[in-house]
């Protein structure tokens, strides 16, 4: 397998650290491991739609979700102003510690960098932007322009066409075992950080690599 000149990054989990999400649900009134639940169920409903051959935008599944968790909680603020302010807090995420710098040091080596997310490439240029490392990147891809969600193969084929190369010159960056899988299937290469400390699953493709920080895949890579 040739090394890949092209590092794509899934966005929600492997670069911006979801957790800081958990306080938005209390201060609205709703518990803390709602946030887990809520991103559990965008992504399941994300896939159910994509296994039916359609799609829709992460905020609209993102906001219709909390809608059904919200039903039967006594939240301390209207049900429009409390899904807003989750939605807004996905704006406003931390990227994981390891990010800035294992960014930087895969674009030293000479690699060309960009993102793939099943949300929207306005969130991935609030959060790059934030931490200083929107410069990093050449382009901020989203699904939405793919038609279809990850792990579809033609959301991997809209990265290497706004790319200009072949998927088999391309790495894919996830926290997630099934886009690793999904990108594996289409023909990338593939880097799983572990962020949980899990075993990854033997149902899914193995990856290329297995970091447990983004400071270790310049190396690896190598």
């Amino acid at each position: 397998m040739m090394s890949p000149s092209v590092v794509v990054f899934d966005v929600n989990e492997t670069l911006s650290d979801m957790a800081a999400l958990a306080p938005r649900f209390a201060e609205i009134g709703a518990p803390e491991q709602l946030a887990k639940l809520w991103f559990a169920t965008v992504l399941r409903d994300g896939f159910a739609l994509t296994a039916a051959g359609s799609m829709e935008q992460f905020g609209r599944i993102g906001q219709g979700s909390l809608r059904q968790l919200f039903g039967d909680i006594a939240l301390n603020r209207d049900l429009d102003t409390a899904v807003e302010h989750i939605m807004a807090g996905l704006m406003a995420l931390p990227l994981h510690p390891d990010v800035a710098d294992g960014v930087r040091a895969l674009r030293r080596a000479g690699l060309r960098l960009v993102t793939l997310s099943n949300g929207s490439a306005q969130v991935a240029e609030e959060l790059l932007r934030a931490a200083g490392v929107r410069d990093q990147f050449e382009a901020l891809l989203s699904v939405e322009d793919a038609g279809m969600w990850k792990p579809a193969r033609v959301a991997y084929e809209h990265a290497g066409h706004a790319c200009g190369t072949v998927l088999a010159d391309m790495l894919l960056v996830a926290a997630h075992p099934w886009d690793i899988d999904g990108a594996s299937r289409a023909g990338m290469s593939t880097a799983w950080v572990n962020r949980s400390g899990s075993s990854y699953p033997d149902y899914f493709a193995a990856p290329t690599h297995a970091v447990s920080s983004l400071l270790d895949l310049p190396a690896a890579l190598a």
